[in-house]
């Protein structure tokens, strides 16, 4: 419907964290005509018994229908005059509008307030002059000695091993039958790796304290921690018998092993190459500390609020879908997760803040050098990464993060990065 605004009467208050309400009042014979429509559109192609169709008479209509009619025009009106009020106000709700309040009626104007979150007006009126400390790029060799060990176990064989009791990093087959009062259980199969924490630590003690061939029975208690709350502390009596035992043959870390993981010359080639990949990893973690410590010192320095239904937003997000979850649990980790939302959206209303002001958004000309690079190192085309990230919904990040890079340089060029 088409709502004459100056017909309006509006008055905006303002409440916590961004908070709006809107109280509107709209004429009686706005309201009249919309119901007029309604029911001149319904008697149109409206039949009923005793009257031709479009024949039916209003008074008809309103005795049969009038509750009906009623809540479909005042639906119309309110809605007519919520986005009217909002265009005049200039307000931009960044949540749902939320109806209360309603009043009407007949012969008297309908009333009613509805509320709502407007995107926070942020002023960054510090952006440096901060001393942050940069930490040094420790245990490169360690780390490089760790990846290797883990592509050589990656890549090993299991071999069976006959005698002796298996240890930590052992992967073992085993029968576990539930002995209940009365009678036996079920023997269930399993195999696994043990110390991955697939097991309890109970069963995992018992498993260890076996010969291959060998059958114990044991009784096994649920730690204080384990997922299933109802189970905690409680005791089972189990027999457990191991089937087998095997340990991991990792192979010799020789030129036969470099090449069989890839484009690799021998292992000074495959070294050089973990050492690199370390050494950058380590460079990445210490710039986000650096990065972390700096919006810090900035949104201390430049205190400000942020709509709840943001927080809301994010919670939702980082949560995930939520189906089956009890109720009680799930308020529960909403009210872990909520301050640590607060701190992120605060994080991203002040770089996107910053990015505004310092004129520091990525252009397309940065965005398309960025897809260069990204292809060039696949060897896939600039257009098909473009359109795979299209597709993905991933354009907006990319660009997110190329923003991100260039508020982060500009900020570390305000504050002194000190090297630990």
């Amino acid at each position: 419907m088409v709502m004459d605004g100056a017909e309006l009467q509006i008055s905006v208050k303002e409440g916590e964290r961004w908070r709006r309400t809107m109280s509107v009042t709209v004429p009686v014979g706005v309201v009249n005509s919309e119901r007029q429509r309604i029911t001149g559109k319904l008697a149109s192609r409206l039949k009923l018994p005793g009257f031709r169709k479009g024949h039916v008479p209003s008074s008809v209509l309103e005795k049969r229908f009038g509750d009906a009619l009623k809540r479909e025009a005042l639906d119309k009106v309110i809605g007519a005059a919520y986005q009217k009020a909002l265009s005049q106000s200039e307000l931009s709700p960044i949540s749902e509008g939320e109806v209360g309040n309603v009043r009407y009626e007949p012969e008297e104007d309908l009333t009613f307030s509805i509320s709502f979150d407007v995107k926070p007006e942020i002023e960054i009126s510090r952006l440096g002059g901060f001393k942050v400390d940069r930490p040094e790029i420790e245990g490169l060799e360690e780390k490089t000695e760790d990846v290797l060990k883990r592509l050589r176990e990656q890549n090993g064989a299991w071999q069976a091993v006959k005698e002796g009791r298996p240890e930590d990093k052992d992967m073992v087959s085993v029968e576990i039958e539930r002995l209940e009062e009365g009678g036996e259980g079920e023997s269930q199969p399993y195999q696994f790796v043990l110390g991955g924490g697939e097991a309890i630590p109970d069963i995992e003690d018992a498993i260890k304290s076996l010969e291959v061939g060998q059958t114990g029975e044991f009784v096994v208690q649920f730690p204080d921690d384990f997922p299933n709350e109802e189970r905690r502390g409680q005791e089972e009596h189990l027999r457990i018998h191991l089937e087998s035992r095997h340990v991991l043959e990792l192979p010799e870390l020789d030129s036969d092993f470099a090449k069989s993981l890839g484009d690799f010359e021998g292992v000074e080639d495959l070294l050089e190459k973990v050492r690199s990949d370390v050494e950058r990893e380590l460079e990445d973690h210490a710039e986000a500390v650096v990065r972390n410590r700096l919006i810090e010192f900035i949104l201390d320095a430049n205190p400000f609020t942020v709509p709840a239904s943001m927080v809301d937003r994010y919670v939702r997000s980082v949560l995930g879908n939520p189906e089956g979850v009890p109720p009680e649990k799930l308020l529960e980790a909403q009210e872990q997760i909520s301050p640590q939302a607060e701190l992120a959206v605060r994080r991203i209303l002040a770089i996107d803040r910053i990015a505004e002001t310092q004129e520091l958004r990525a252009t397309e000309e940065e965005l398309d050098g960025r897809v260069e690079e990204i292809a060039e190192k696949s060897g896939e085309t600039p257009a098909k990464i473009y359109a795979n990230l299209q597709k993905n919904d991933r354009l907006e990040v990319l660009e997110r993060e190329i923003t991100e890079r260039k508020v982060f340089d500009f900020l570390k060029e305000q504050s002194e990065i000190v090297q630990s």
